[in-house]
């Protein structure tokens, strides 16, 4: 709106002899219309506003009118009232209802605000009816030079290379100011130089800083600070200005090499220094800074003997001579090396390549020092066969005193060695010998740490690891993996496998284990089972016969000879107990180890299963039983203690009467009872006289009743039957007697009975029956090996 609404002003007085067209909607354009213009058929005077441009001069602190608005209708009778609005209406401007004079009421900022727009009504006083359209006008305020310039992009920061020529561009300041460019010359600026000649010159109008000094030097001066002045009005009298730095540094080029401050350094180093240490350090000087002072050192060993190497230090840019190799004092006192410095970046623009490089001579003397033994080996591994006897020779050591003075040494194993028992030092010659026999599979290395000592001046010592490898000698028998429960099925044909079999041997020969499997030899070939070598230490066992029945045999015995392939070879043999079982289709033995129990008892599965349902019983009685004991237990607890002193406790006697005796000597002779033995330690008991019961019972087929072993046998039992007290049962009579070995019935004897738990419980109860409890029917064919 006010762009459109300035042009209206001007074209207004511009041409007087027009007036403005009544005003149409907000945005719209003025039309400027003649006087003497014919519109209509009954022709009409078209009158309009008159007024002069208007201006307001900023920062003016005198009030006063600045203009006139009035109609052409108006003919200074104050009939007509004016009315202002718009922007500062009434705030700012005011205007003479009567006379239309327009007064400012406060002093004006261009800069905040260069023009208002306000509008402008002339009403009627008798009718209110407004007598001409609303007009809007501009009221400008007038710029005057009440600004200074101000600098942008403070702070102003540059670098230059070092050596440029004279003219070099560094940097552009700009300055701005806020006063009204297009009033004369307010805001027009000028440059110039307050602080930086002969070094810096600035372009007065664009503010351009170049270089007026040519091939400054950066190590002469690195940092300019450049002060620079802008001016308005041309640089004129009466105007403002404003002042900033420059901070002009100079960037470094490489125009500067290596320098050595001096021709020869000395280091001394021990003789006993590691290897890397640091020997000492040298640098070059170098003006430059950054990636042109970084330099490389090397060295030039005139001796060829490479002793040492120099590194560069990537901080500090010295060069660090580090010990390469071990020196000896006894070999070489003094070594003589030129270092060189050369600069990594080489710039022939201000150098010529032999100027980035210098050279020194580094002087190293070797410092002596009392050194420990030497041994002639940084560590020993040695080999001895396990059946070496004792005093046999594993192996010598050996140290020397380096020093000049050669010292004698003396040898021993270092305190806390576990090895002394094992093994024995001389202490004069280093020599390790067997001190104890050894095993290999008990330990197949032995470590140690040999010390060995100077017997004069300081006494120093050294260590080194020994190492003893103990070398396998065939001195153990093979075994089989494991224990072996194999068991035939019932119709297995001839040539089956019913085992597969392995064995191990903790020997660990350097060919590998080869086990060789076979049967023990006799006059006769097993006609049940043989075992077939596989060639892989494995075997197998098949059966010959395809009869195998449980009805006619339920366990075979087989010995397994395994032998190794040592020199000599080494051999054990082993027993199979091979049971016979009724398979499923797949070859598994459903019952598995009940049905072998069961079967060791004389006992087939339908008798355990009536046994199992007999416990299973008796579990259930002894359950009411407690619980019946538990209600007479608290029944007695109300009886009184007179009725408790009447109880009687019945006694078991043995009775008994000889013949043709008179009836006085067969009264009843009591006999206490002997105190029941707690549970655990009777089984322990019976156990140990089960075990001593079955070894016996293994060879009584070939012994009788008047054979020694026998008798011995049979005063035993009855000897420890009489001395124990806690052996089952405790009211009745225990009778031992050979069966023999004849008999087709089977035998009823109780000499097995105490291996079975049950019927050592069931002895004691009133209504114990008897059972068979082994198959010895043909016991002398049972006992075989086949």
């Amino acid at each position: 709106m006010d762009c459109a609404v300035l042009p209206m002003v001007i074209i207004t007085f511009m041409l007087p002899g027009y007036v403005l067209a009544d005003r149409g909607a907000p945005n719209s354009v003025y039309i400027l219309q003649s006087t003497t213009s014919q519109l209509a058929p009954h022709p009409r005077l078209k009158r309009g506003w008159i007024w002069n441009e208007l201006f307001v001069e900023e920062e003016d602190p005198i009030l006063r009118v600045i203009g006139k608005l009035i109609t052409d209708s108006d003919t200074g009778n104050f009939a007509i009232k004016y009315i202002l609005s718009g922007e500062g209406a009434g705030e700012i401007f005011e205007i003479d209802e009567y006379t239309g004079e327009i007064s400012c009421l406060k002093m004006l900022d261009r800069e905040e605000k260069a023009f208002y727009i306000l509008q402008a009504q002339a009403i009627d006083r008798r009718t209110e009816q407004p007598v001409e359209p609303e007009s809007e006008f501009i009221i400008k305020v007038k710029d005057v030079n009440d600004n200074a310039p101000v600098f942008q992009n403070e702070p102003y920061v540059s670098s230059i290379p070092e050596m440029c020529p004279m003219g070099t561009t560094v940097v552009q300041v700009t300055a701005t100011d806020a006063d009204d460019p297009l009033t004369g010359s307010n805001a027009k600026l000028i440059y110039s130089i307050l602080q930086g000649d002969p070094y810096f010159s600035v372009e007065p109008k664009t503010g351009l800083i170049l270089t007026s000094w040519p091939n400054m030097d950066r190590e002469a001066r690195e940092r300019y600070l450049v002060v620079v002045q802008v001016k308005d009005m041309m640089g004129l009298n009466g105007g403002y200005s404003a002042t900033t730095t420059v901070t002009i540094t100079l960037s470094d080029v490489n125009d500067n090499g290596p320098n050595f401050q001096h021709n020869l350094y000395t280091f001394a180093v021990p003789e006993s220094a590691a290897l890397g240490t640091t020997v000492g350090r040298i640098m070059a000087e170098d003006g430059d800074v950054g990636v042109n002072a970084r330099m490389n050192y090397s060295l030039e060993d005139l001796e060829e003997s490479s002793t040492f190497k120099i590194q560069t230090d990537p901080v500090t840019q010295e060069g660090v001579i580090l010990l390469a190799k071990p020196l000896d004092y006894e070999s070489k006192r003094r070594f003589v090396i030129a270092v060189d410095a050369i600069n990594d970046h080489l710039d022939t623009r201000f150098l010529s390549v032999y100027e980035f490089s210098d050279r020194t001579t580094v002087k190293i003397m070797v410092e002596d020092v009392d050194e420990p033994p030497v041994f002639s080996a940084l560590m020993y591994e040695w080999k001895v066969p396990e059946n070496a006897v004792v005093g046999t020779q594993v192996g010598t050591v050996s140290a020397r005193d380096t020093d000049a003075a050669n010292n004698p040494i003396l040898y021993s194993m270092a305190k806390g060695s576990d090895m002394r028992n094992v093994l024995r030092i001389d202490p004069n010659n280093g020599t390790v010998t067997v001190a104890k026999p050894l095993d290999r599979e008990t330990d197949d290395w032995h470590n140690l740490t040999i010390s060995a000592k100077e017997t004069r001046e300081g006494y120093l010592s050294s260590f080194v690891e020994v190492f003893i490898r103990v070398l396998d000698i065939n001195d153990n028998a093979p075994q089989l993996s494991r224990e072996y429960q194999p068991h035939i099925c019932e119709g297995t044909q001839a040539g089956e496998v019913i085992q597969m079999i392995s064995a191990t041997d903790p020997d660990d020969p350097m060919e590998g284990h080869h086990f060789y499997f076979s049967m023990v030899s006799e006059k006769n070939t097993n006609p049940n089972f043989t075992i077939r070598d596989n060639q892989d230490n494995t075997a197998g066992i098949l059966a010959r016969r395809s009869t195998f029945s449980r009805k006619d045999r339920t366990q075979y015995v087989l010995p397994v000879v395994v032998t190794d392939s040592g020199s000599p070879a080494m051999s054990s043999t082993s027993t199979l107990t091979i049971s016979v079982c009724i398979c499923q289709p797949a070859g598994h033995c459903p019952s598995g180890g009940v049905e072998a129990f069961a079967l060791s008892m004389g006992l087939n599965l339908q008798g355990l299963m009536g046994l199992l349902v007999c416990l299973a019983t008796l579990a259930v009685l002894s359950a009411l039983i407690i619980a019946v004991r538990r209600h007479r237990k608290r029944n007695q607890e109300k009886l009184s203690v007179d009725e408790m002193e009447t109880l009687e406790y019945s006694e078991k006697v043995l009775r008994y009467s000889e013949p043709n005796s008179n009836q006085n000597d067969c009264l009843p002779a009591q006999v206490p009872l002997r105190p029941h033995p707690r549970r655990r330690e009777r089984r322990l008991r019976r156990e140990e006289v089960a075990a001593s019961i079955r070894m016996s019972l293994r060879h009584s087929h070939l012994i009788g009743p008047e054979d020694d072993v026998f008798r011995q046998f049979i005063m035993d039992r009855l000897a420890e039957a009489d001395q124990d007290p806690y052996a089952p049962p405790f009211d009745c009579l225990r009778t031992y007697a050979f069966e023999g070995t004849g008999s087709d019935t089977g035998s009823l004897s109780s000499l097995e009975s105490c291996t079975v738990e049950s019927g050592a419980e069931r002895a004691r109860e009133p209504t114990t029956r008897f059972f068979r409890l082994t198959p010895w029917m043909g016991g002398a064919e049972e006992e075989t090996s086949f």
